[in-house]
């Protein structure tokens, strides 16, 4: 099931969860927004021929960092990388999914392309994978509210959480 607001809340208090920083009005009936950071990753499309799944290729992508008040504008048929501002720990009984925010989604913006769940035992800031099938640029903003986390408790805590050695 899905966790409400005052389960999210207790599950913050407890520190089963931790959300740092925890944006003004974060907590939604039964999800957290979460905020854009000013770091993203870019592709070098006009470097490589093509990507090959199966060759590590460290230079597809450039880092591309914004200032507080300057945009990040994404094209049409553009995708890059974005991270969140906030730093999510899961404890190793709870899962995350990261949802777009209806608001953007309506002008064309994805938030994920298949990067939608966050495993028990995660710790870190998120990838957001961000696409623009909309036919306009969209300017995005360092701060902005880019999605929203909903939370689910495991039956039993994962005998292998995230990072775990067996899982390489």
């Amino acid at each position: 099931m899905v966790l409400s607001d005052r389960s999210i809340r207790e599950a913050l208090e407890t520190g089963r969860l931790v959300v740092d920083p925890l944006g003004d009005n974060a907590l939604q009936p039964a999800s957290l927004d979460i905020r854009l950071d000013r770091h993203f990753r870019v592709f070098r499309n006009h470097r490589q021929p093509y990507i090959d799944i199966r060759e590590e290729m460290p230079e597809l992508t450039e880092p591309e960092e914004i200032a507080d008040d300057e945009p990040f504008i994404l094209h049409p048929g553009e995708f890059v990388l974005g991270s969140t501002v906030e730093r999510v720990k899961l404890a190793n009984d709870l899962v995350a999914r990261v949802e777009g925010k209806s608001s953007l989604g309506r002008l064309g913006l994805l938030v994920h392309a298949t990067a939608g769940f966050v495993d028990p035992g995660f710790e870190g800031h998120l990838t957001m994978e961000l696409s623009n099938v909309a036919t306009l640029p969209i300017r995005l903003y360092y701060g902005m509210k880019i999605g929203q986390l909903s939370f689910q408790n495991l039956t039993t805590p994962a005998d292998r959480p995230y990072g775990h050695p067996d899982l390489r």
